[in-house]
């Protein structure tokens, strides 16, 4: 009998154990902040040191093997996620805390919409002070679906201190830009057609081209209408020469007084700011030969901060992509930088345009890297120019080795490395920042 009601208990146990909960449109991830078998602290353990900046120190950080080379970084809950494949079609989104190391939270493995040979896209957005991470793909549901309109954009939107997923599906026509530089998920067919995710309640709201707000007067806003981004204030949206937040400001209104009010194009976003180049007025000294760079408040659509660049003899595929140190008081973007507490910008080139700087980083103590000449960002990261080191409290670049490798981004105190190995794996590779 005895042996009998054990080896019931028994049963009853491992049945306990292997019995899991069915995943709905909202769950709750995985994981703790707890080290993984899998993880050491220390890279010099387990990877070859890199070549980087000395403000970097090598024998101490962590690396991450066969994720993404994509990441976001949520930086008030203290965590980047990356993607890592499951087998050959399922995907997990897996988050780390860059000061120490430590994984953090995993979400359930999935099928993406895009085939498997290539990683889901990852962002990160802000909204009221919660960070989320948003995961999507494009695609049908079924194989057998033969219209357009059943294909759907699918996110995933994870709350990232707690890991809780919300699975948004919106059906969209045509090929999709999907982006999240303010507090809202922006969809959009790189036109006048959008829709918009809010990450904290997963609505979408649907935004049709006749519901844009053109500002009176503006004829060159119904031309290449394109929605940009989400603000705090409404959606920002450009047309072939102006821009607007709808219901909010209009370009014409807030231009700088050297530039031609009819002239500004936005670039990006980022950290509350945009930067927007403009056209000197006509007539001026500098009207054919150079751009106007202008930081603006988002909220109000004010200029804070310029900066004149030397046209480029080829114009870039992308405008320049703004960056924020850490604690917000420096930007970047390619050739350009701006000092907030200072009110400075500074264009990083020789005076005929020649020699530009393409910074990729920069951190909470004015310190960017760059390289000079290098045809991009992504150029730049992989070793392409010449890279320096930038002081932005005096401007002043300093060479470094020609083999440095430089840093992708800065958070909490750790530089972030992209890497593919001798054997073509890919890494990320986190280094604790020296302390003074």
């Amino acid at each position: 009998m005895t042996l009998v009601v054990g080896v019931i208990v028994l049963a009853l146990l491992l049945l306990l154990a292997t019995c899991g909960g069915k995943q709905t449109t909202k769950s709750k991830a995985k994981g703790t902040d707890v080290p993984r078998t899998t993880m050491s602290n220390d890279v010099a353990a387990r990877a070859p040191r890199l070549t980087v900046p000395a403000a970097f120190d090598t024998k101490h950080g962590w690396d991450i093997p066969d994720g993404s080379t994509e990441y976001a970084i949520a930086e008030a809950t203290n965590r980047i996620a990356y993607l890592e494949r499951v087998g050959n079609e399922l995907f997990r989104l897996r988050t780390l805390n860059p000061a120490t190391g430590k994984y953090g939270w995993e979400g359930e493995a999935w099928r993406p919409l895009f085939t498997g040979d290539r990683f889901p896209r990852l962002l990160s957005v802000s909204k009221d002070g919660q960070d989320y991470f948003v995961t999507w793909s494009y695609g049908k549901l079924s194989p057998q679906a033969l219209k357009a309109a059943e294909s759907i954009v699918s996110l995933d939107v994870y709350d990232a201190a707690s890991g809780q997923v919300s699975r948004v599906e919106v059906p969209w026509t045509d090929a999709p830009v999907v982006t999240a530089d303010g507090p809202g998920i922006v969809i959009s067919d790189g036109k006048a057609t959008s829709a918009v995710v809010d990450p904290a309640t997963a609505e979408v709201v649907k935004v049709p081209p006749g519901s844009l707000g053109y500002p009176k007067g503006c004829g060159d806003c119904r031309k290449l209408t394109q929605v940009r981004a989400m603000t705090d204030k409404g959606l920002l949206i450009s047309g072939a020469r102006e821009f607007w937040v709808r219901g909010g400001w209009y370009s014409r209104k807030v231009a700088p007084k050297e530039a031609d009010p009819a002239s500004g194009i936005p670039a990006s976003m980022a950290g509350g700011y945009l930067l927007a180049k403009w056209q000197p007025k006509k007539g001026s000294k500098e009207a054919g030969t150079h751009d106007l760079w202008v930081l603006h408040d988002v909220a109000k659509g004010k200029a804070v901060i310029q900066v004149r660049c030397r046209k480029p003899a080829i114009k870039p595929v992308d405008d320049p992509r703004l960056v924020t140190s850490p604690g917000g008081q420096f930007l970047i973007a390619g050739r350009l930088a701006f000092d907030l507490d200072e009110k400075l910008g500074y264009c990083f080139e020789e005076s005929d345009g020649t020699e530009p700087l393409t910074l990729t980083t920069v951190s909470d103590d004015g310190t960017a890297y760059g390289a000079i000449s290098a045809r991009s960002t992504a150029d730049a990261m992989a070793g392409g120019g010449r890279p320096v080191r930038v002081d932005l409290k005096n401007a002043a670049p300093a060479p470094l080795a020609a083999n440095v490798r430089l840093p992708s981004s800065e958070t909490m105190g750790v530089g972030v490395f992209r890497w593919t190995d001798g054997t073509f794996r890919t890494h990320l590779i986190g280094y604790p920042r020296l302390e003074d």
